[in-house]
């Protein structure tokens, strides 16, 4: 790091994502004023974050500019931000690898190590052989699971919002052996239109997600493949059925799991609060309370609560968090926390 403060620059950071990184870095403790790249050309001549944003209107200058290396390296930048789309973090991210960049993407470039997870993106490389090897030394950023591979990262693949969710809501059990995966996970995941980003499309239109809600990509969402990777299942063990909500932002999932033995509520948060001690970020909630979108919205929270059936067998799980905090941009901000040595809550409370 540099004298004076971390360098970070952001490319991307005109999209939904891009923009919430942006707003955290600014404020962030132990940085200098981020740099700030226009995702794309259609800003309509807009030169200052604040013109897209008006929420950052009156907090001084927040120039954006288009992206070039050659910006990167006058300003001395330490850290690049991706919050661009996979195909395009997928040709940035090397380049700035070899440039000694330590890069986190938000993306779904680098998520993923098996070719048969990865080729639902259909990813074209220049140089395969080089973003296979890339591929194999990107760290999956969710601290709760990785904090020690974080600190040493030069490459950091931040995970999706509805993976997070989920991973998050099944690790404890299944690290604890508690779940019997013979009967199978089912995922019934819901988000809020941020999700698809910012570019419209007509299933984003307004007057299609008013007052409906419906489920998409059954079987097929690019999400599937990272849950299945991280928690070690087979593609039988999962159902993972994705829904869209007609709010802004926000996940909410829900989780059905038999276990393998009778438990008890107690024995099941008990596995949870052990899980999660030092996790500052997933709160836990104490049947019969459970979590819903409103509780995390504009936070870097996943909250987890539950049921258990009367027998001891059934369990259903809830898993809530915002999908552009703790889904996006909270999570690679604490994500680069962990990879400089800092405490993983500075510039998020």
């Amino acid at each position: 790091m540099k004298r004076g403060g971390l360098q970070a620059a952001v490319a991307g950071a005109t999209g939904y994502s891009g923009f919430e990184l942006a707003r955290l870095l600014l404020r962030h403790p132990r940085l200098k004023p981020p740099l700030l790249f226009m995702r794309d050309s259609s800003t309509n001549g807009a030169r200052e974050l604040s013109d897209l944003f008006p929420h950052l209107s009156g907090n001084g200058s927040v120039p954006l500019e288009a992206f070039s290396w050659e910006a990167l390296h006058r300003r001395g930048a330490d850290l690049l931000f991706l919050a661009t789309p996979h195909e395009v973090s997928r040709a940035l991210a090397p380049e700035a690898v070899r440039r000694g960049l330590r890069v986190i993407d938000l993306s779904g470039a680098w998520r993923l190590r098996s070719p048969d997870y990865r080729a639902t993106y259909n990813f074209t490389d220049a140089d395969p052989a080089a973003a296979e090897a890339l591929t194999a030394r990107a760290v999956y950023g969710l601290p709760e699971l990785r904090r020690a591979e974080l600190r040493e990262a030069q490459l950091v693949a931040n995970p999706g919002c509805y993976s997070t969710a989920a991973i998050l809501a099944l690790a404890p059990l299944l690290t604890g052996d508690l779940v019997d995966l013979s009967r199978g996970i089912v995922c019934d995941a819901k988000s809020g239109v941020s999700g698809a980003g910012k570019q419209p499309t007509p299933q984003t239109h307004f007057v299609e997600v008013a007052d409906n809600f419906r489920a998409y990509s059954i079987f097929t969402h690019r999400h599937t493949g990272e849950i299945l990777e991280q928690l070690g299942l087979e593609p039988q063990q999962l159902f993972f059925t994705t829904h869209l909500l007609p709010i802004p932002r926000g996940i909410l999932s829900t989780l059905y799991v038999y276990l393998r033995r009778a438990s008890s509520a107690a024995d099941v948060e008990l596995c949870f609060r052990n899980f999660y001690n030092s996790s500052p970020f997933v709160r836990v909630f104490t049947p019969p309370r459970l979590p819903e979108v409103q509780f995390s919205l504009h936070t870097n929270h996943c909250d987890i609560g539950f049921a258990l059936d009367p027998d001891g067998m059934r369990l259903v799980l809830v898993s809530c968090l915002d999908n552009l905090l703790k889904g996006a941009a909270g999570q690679a901000v604490q994500n680069m926390n962990l990879m400089y040595g800092w405490d993983e809550r500075e510039g998020l409370g």
